[in-house]
């Protein structure tokens, strides 16, 4: 408790300006991100990510190969138009507006969690697409 107390007062203590807090950490759990992948998302994108999965054939759309989502981005993964492609928010017209097959899913699962995008900036979203988006980021070639 005193640690607390000595904590608070030296924040508090503080001038205006001089605190500088971390981003997020991405502590969000790639494994659970590539069981989502798995269920939701490799029937179009194939179990790797690279838009070969045995639906692919049956789009209109081909599905992009997700491990060059960094690459055709400068060596950046887009994790603020990753995840608002996912959740719906930034809607494809392949997808339908937001993942057809488990949009509510992704939408629908819980408390909103924050991820950090490369600038630093927190993003909010729900548990499974910050999962599925730190899994995503785990793939880049």
């Amino acid at each position: 408790m005193r640690i607390t107390m000595l904590t608070f007062a030296a924040l508090a203590a503080a001038p205006a300006g001089a605190l500088v807090f971390a981003p997020p950490a991405l502590a969000q759990d790639a494994a659970a991100g590539r069981e989502h992948f798995v269920t939701y998302c490799a029937a179009c994108h194939g179990m790797e990510g690279r838009g070969d999965g045995r639906m692919a054939e049956l789009l209109t759309v081909l599905p992009p190969d997700l491990t060059q989502l960094s690459a055709g981005n400068d060596g950046v993964f887009p994790t603020y138009r990753v995840a608002r492609q996912i959740d719906g928010r930034d809607p494809l017209l392949a997808h339908g507006g937001e993942m057809p097959l488990f949009g509510s899913f992704f939408q629908e699962a819980g408390a909103d969690v924050a991820i950090a995008d490369a600038t630093g900036q927190p993003i909010m979203t729900t548990q499974p697409i910050a999962e599925l988006v730190t899994y995503l980021q785990e793939i880049q070639e």
